[in-house]
């Protein structure tokens, strides 16, 4: 059974009801995607930066700073092959601070995987269904 979303807090998932909020699988190997989601939460994204990462088991995460005030926001990327040998991306993005962060994680789940997409000029072939299984999840 799914857990319910805490208002400050969202994760990506093949079967999530939201579509914007399934992640995303790709036809593109591992390695292209996990230097990609690197360069993107290090230096690619404004305000963002790595705090661990390890392509073994396929984690990064990451902190972003807010714009004027508040607390940082915590970034978790799970990258790894589902069954089909297509390679999944998962992310969990929650804020630091109490209560309900008005939307924000889910906006930066959105803006990441828009970028994700663009930095991999993934067409929309490459961007598989999914549901297509998952083998990283956030």
């Amino acid at each position: 059974m799914a857990q319910p979303q805490r208002e400050d807090r969202v994760s990506t998932r093949p079967d999530h009801e939201d579509p914007v909020l399934r992640g995303r699988t790709y036809s593109i190997p591992f390695d292209p995607v996990w230097r990609a989601a690197v360069e993107l939460a290090g230096r690619g994204l404004p305000r963002w930066s790595v705090v661990r990462e390890d392509d073994g088991p396929g984690v990064i995460h990451a902190e972003v700073k807010p714009l004027l005030w508040g607390e940082n926001s915590d970034v978790l990327l799970r990258i790894g092959l589902d069954g089909n040998g297509q390679t999944r991306v998962d992310m969990v993005a929650s804020s630091r601070g109490k209560g309900r962060d008005w939307g924000v994680s889910r906006r930066r789940v959105v803006s990441f995987f828009t970028a994700l997409d663009r930095r991999l000029s993934a067409s929309p072939e490459q961007i598989v269904s999914p549901s297509a299984g998952s083998a990283a999840h956030a």
